[in-house]
């Protein structure tokens, strides 16, 4: 006798269409990566003390100061002595709403005999300043800001009250290698999901020295996780795995809890391919951005089409463009029914141009990836699953497109595939439209409160559809 397969206790939370995870079979759909729309020009590098190889954007929301905040490197090359053309500073702006971004005069450091400036740190740690907002719930507000910096050989930790004033926190790297490593961003974060904090941080997989034509036997650029409880010991280091995927250099992992379902790890890692050069350029080696999603932090569902292609801009073709900041702000659309969207910014111009640019980029809030069929009909069958229990009605709520024709309707099954009374396709309703959260009904009954806690399948058909998330939750007031 076949063992009935276990369910998967989704509980109350939002779970998003980036793996297979929830399905059990698609027919005529597929799994589909939405590459983020790319809106303007938030920042272009053109302070003296910036320059063409500024880069390492990390973008913060900080709700208790109410500003979206910005850390960078600012930094210059010149090609004709083959120098820096100044020191490398970390340099800070911040905006009201994501889109228009100030550089406040923050009287910090001198640069060319003046303190009218931007930069935050000019001395050692600057080359890849990476903070975060510190949200665990034992932290100090004196510490609220943490920042990982390479500094003194290795990663040093750096703490900070209000992100504009900043401390090393220790004498000594709180994570070192032996091997060459941490010559890219290397971030940490608060693991709400998991009660620890991660670390992802560049490291070389069976590095020999480099030889840009055989990645195979030579190492590749790649990631490391390591936990933490307390941001200053580090143990469980591990390279992340990327099951079926091929061997590529992987410049920045962008890893951070999904927005709006924080138990997913997502990221947006930089592929270079540093045997391509265009003709005309000066350095070496072309990149684009990934999309890759976790359930356990280290085995990563890495897709190969690119999420963010270099496009028709010559300049996003320059060496180590396209590489996307780390952080996702949800900042508002000014559309009636979709109030917010996520940004997310990456670079363009840099190296071959005097001053790195930041363009920001737009994406429906969970509209990373989708279960996607064409006009003629396809299915999801989900896997046996169990919801939580309410004192009051409770949804099945979907972030959902359709065309104009199209349309999505929901089959509720029991564990063995039979449909439920109520719930059948014959009971569906059909839902079109372009929400991002919309109860799923039957006869105009919403209210699937007596199945929780029982195994239950549910059978989605999609015509001319996409469909993003789904999850369970209370009734929610018209």
């Amino acid at each position: 006798m076949t063992a009935r397969p276990q369910a998967v206790d989704v509980g109350m939370r939002r779970e998003l269409f980036v793996d297979e995870f929830l399905i059990d079979r698609l027919q005529n759909a597929t799994l589909r990566l939405h590459p983020p729309q790319p809106a303007e020009v938030v920042l272009a590098c053109d302070r003296p003390w910036e320059g063409g190889t500024s880069a390492y954007f990390t973008v913060i929301h900080d709700p208790a100061a109410g500003l979206f905040r910005m850390y960078f490197r600012g930094s210059g090359w010149d090609f004709a002595s083959k120098k820096e053309t100044h020191p490398e500073v970390t340099c800070y702006a911040e905006s009201d709403d994501g889109v228009n971004w100030r550089r406040p005069e923050l009287g910090l450091q001198e640069f060319g005999g003046s303190r009218a400036n931007n930069i935050l740190l000019a001395a050692e740690g600057t080359h890849n300043f990476a903070p975060l907002l510190d949200t665990a719930p034992t932290c100090a507000v004196a510490a609220r800001y943490k920042a990982l910096s390479l500094a003194r050989g290795g990663l040093c930790l750096y703490t900070s009250p209000d992100g504009i004033h900043w401390a090393i926190a220790t004498p000594n790297p709180v994570i070192t290698r032996e091997v060459f490593a941490f010559d890219s961003q290397n971030l940490a974060f608060w693991d709400r999901a998991r009660g620890r904090y991660a670390a992802y941080y560049r490291v070389w997989t069976g590095y020999q020295g480099r030889n840009v034509h055989d990645v195979t036997t030579t190492g590749v650029r790649s990631v490391e996780r390591a936990v933490s409880d307390d941001l200053l010991t580090w143990r469980e280091p591990a390279l992340l795995e990327f099951p079926g995927r091929p061997v590529e250099h992987l410049y920045t992992s962008q890893a951070l809890p999904c927005p709006r379902a924080p138990h997913l790890i997502v990221g947006f890692p930089a592929r270079f391919l540093e045997n391509r050069t265009p003709s005309g350029n000066r350095v070496s080696g072309v990149s684009d951005s990934l999309f890759m999603s976790s359930r356990d932090g280290v085995t990563f569902k890495r897709w190969d089409e690119a999420f963010l292609r270099p496009g028709p801009r010559r300049y996003c073709w320059f060496s180590r463009n396209n590489y996307v900041a780390h952080g996702i702000l949800e900042t508002h659309t000014g559309i009636l029914g979709m109030d917010t969207e996520l940004s997310l910014y990456a670079t363009e111009g840099y190296y071959e141009t005097e001053a790195t640019r930041l363009r920001r980029f737009v994406l429906r809030p969970d509209g990373f990836v989708s279960v996607q069929a064409a006009m003629s009909g396809g299915e999801l069958l989900t896997k046996p699953l169990t919801f939580g229990r309410s004192a009051g009605p409770l949804c099945l709520y979907i972030n959902y497109s359709t065309s104009a024709a199209g349309s999505v309707r929901c089959e509720i099954q029991d564990a063995t595939g039979q449909p439920l009374p109520g719930f059948a396709t014959a009971d569906a309703d059909v839902i079109y439209g372009d929400e991002i959260e919309r109860a799923m009904s039957w006869q105009g009954r919403t209210d699937v409160a007596a199945l929780a806690g029982q195994p239950v399948r549910l059978r989605f058909e999609l015509k001319d559809a996409d469909l993003y998330a789904m999850r369970f939750g209370p009734a929610q007031a018209e």
